[in-house]
């Protein structure tokens, strides 16, 4: 797989966030009993950023939790025999909170709708918002975020990949795909 295109770098990342975290507050007019909720692995360390921005705006701390939708998956048989299982830690009583799952890339909708079945087997939320970075199109199921970063169409064969201090050492979202090779004999 080659680069194509580098879609964000950390300045624009920070810029994003920035904005989501200020539209999370306007939608639900201040932050009470919002919690946002990181969906293992890079939405957790994102879930992190708003909610230190929402703390740098409204000087308030919103809860932040992580997890994990490994046996959610639908595909949890095609993954492998012992799947990887990441930790999950939701700190408060889901019920009446108004929980923001919190992901990366929104692709096919399959991430959101294992996390949302995780949600209601602990309890049932005031409502359930979705925010994402990256939001690439194909959808499967019948899922729109209420906060994107970026809009990104792409082809199924490319990909997104985001990076983020916290996990890859540095911050930056790339659109990668197969290399094309032309073979000018041919033409």
């Amino acid at each position: 797989m080659q680069v194509k295109a580098h879609l964000m770098d950390q300045a624009t990342m920070d810029r994003v966030i920035t904005r989501i975290a200020h539209e999370i507050l306007e939608c639900n007019r201040g932050t009470e009993d919002i919690y946002l909720i990181g969906i293992q692995r890079r939405g957790v360390p994102l879930a992190k950023r708003i909610a230190a921005k929402i703390k740098e705006i409204e000087n308030v701390t919103v809860g932040v939790g992580i997890l994990d939708i490994t046996f959610y998956r639908d595909d949890l048989s095609l993954l492998a025999e012992n799947p990887i299982v990441n930790d999950t830690q939701i700190d408060i009583n889901i019920y009446g909170a108004k929980i923001i799952l919190v992901d990366d890339v929104l692709y096919t909708g399959r991430t959101v709708r294992a996390a949302i079945e995780a949600i209601f087997d602990m309890g049932r939320p005031n409502s359930i918002q979705l925010a994402v970075l990256i939001d690439r199109g194909h959808r499967e199921l019948p899922f729109r975020p209420d906060y994107v970063g970026k809009n990104v169409p792409t082809s199924r064969s490319e990909m997104i990949n985001v990076e983020v201090e916290e996990i890859d050492g540095k911050d930056q979202v790339l659109l990668v795909g197969p290399e094309v090779r032309i073979d000018l004999n041919n033409l």
